[in-house]
């Protein structure tokens, strides 16, 4: 039995105001505890005297997370969690656009919520990555992403020359915008766009997908889910700017002789499952699959 929630919407999502009144006391007289973001308690003035703590406070300070918004605002909270140690479910609730992850419906929230804090609820554990930069024989910018990691070049860069292993074997080097390496979480987003496959969610695997590559011979890769991917790009001599991009959410120039080291983290994010919707389902919804 879940005794706190912490709960989390999108930044300035005016629209969440009274839903989060709603909520406040759906939970209180279940007896459970809401501890609202700091921010996410500013929308409603209602609440502002609940319990409150920073996004970065709360995977230690409650049992589990509901997040009002969309996947921007999923991603925020599920790197907070990893990189607070914690396995914490979470429960996302769409406000947002297309929403894979926060796929949850309004009409669905107390239904989810009522199944997530008495422990009824299905827990989809997601595969998560772990991504350092190796420079200057140290480590550093170490983060924790579930849907992808990204290399790419500038704004005003032409084509970058990355190198590519696997487990210490040269998988490619190649030519392109840049690479995408995505967990199966994250095949449906940047991924997809870039004409890579969608993964299962319990495929314990991840898929390696160049960014317009300037051969054709350069297509997306799928391999297991332990593999350790190294990333090079060729920066001597040049005046390119690359960069790396984790999960959309943070981001910072590389520099020549950097190594990129992905692979897997040792904790998966734990997602609360929707009430009715299978992944095919869900698919389907949002991709608009079998319409004429």
């Amino acid at each position: 039995m879940i005794d706190r929630v912490g709960v989390v919407a999108k930044s300035h999502l005016t629209a969440a105001a009274s839903h989060l009144t709603d909520i406040a006391a759906w939970l209180r007289a279940r007896g459970v505890e809401p501890v609202f973001d700091e921010e996410t308690a500013a929308l409603a003035p209602d609440v502002r005297e609940a319990s409150t703590a920073t996004k970065d406070e709360l995977p230690t300070r409650v049992g589990m997370i509901l997040v009002l918004g969309g996947d921007g605002t999923l991603l925020g909270m599920a790197a907070r969690i990893a990189q607070a140690g914690s396995d914490i479910p979470m429960l996302g609730v769409n406000f947002g656009g297309l929403g894979f992850l926060t796929e949850v419906t309004l009409p669905e929230l107390y239904p989810s919520l009522e199944s997530a804090i008495n422990g009824s609820a299905a827990i989809d554990e997601r595969l998560t990555m772990r991504t350092a930069t190796l420079r200057d024989g140290g480590r550093v910018e170490e983060r924790i992403v579930l849907n992808d990691v990204v290399v790419t070049h500038g704004a005003l860069s032409r084509i970058i020359r990355l190198s590519v292993t696997a487990d210490g074997h040269l998988v490619t080097r190649i030519r392109a915008d840049g690479l995408i390496v995505a967990s199966p979480t994250g095949s449906t987003a940047y991924n997809l766009s870039a004409g890579g496959p969608i993964l299962h969610p319990q495929v314990d695997a991840l898929v390696l997908t160049p960014i317009a590559p300037h051969t054709l011979a350069n297509r997306p890769l799928v391999v297991p889910g332990t593999t350790e991917i190294r990333i090079e790009p060729d920066l001597e001599g040049s005046r390119d700017d690359v960069y790396l991009t984790c999960d959309g959410q943070f981001g910072f120039p590389l520099k020549a002789g950097d190594v990129v080291v992905v692979g897997r983290a040792e904790r998966p994010l734990r997602l609360i499952q929707a009430t009715r919707r299978s992944y095919f389902e869900v698919l389907r919804e949002k991709l608009k699959w079998g319409e004429a």
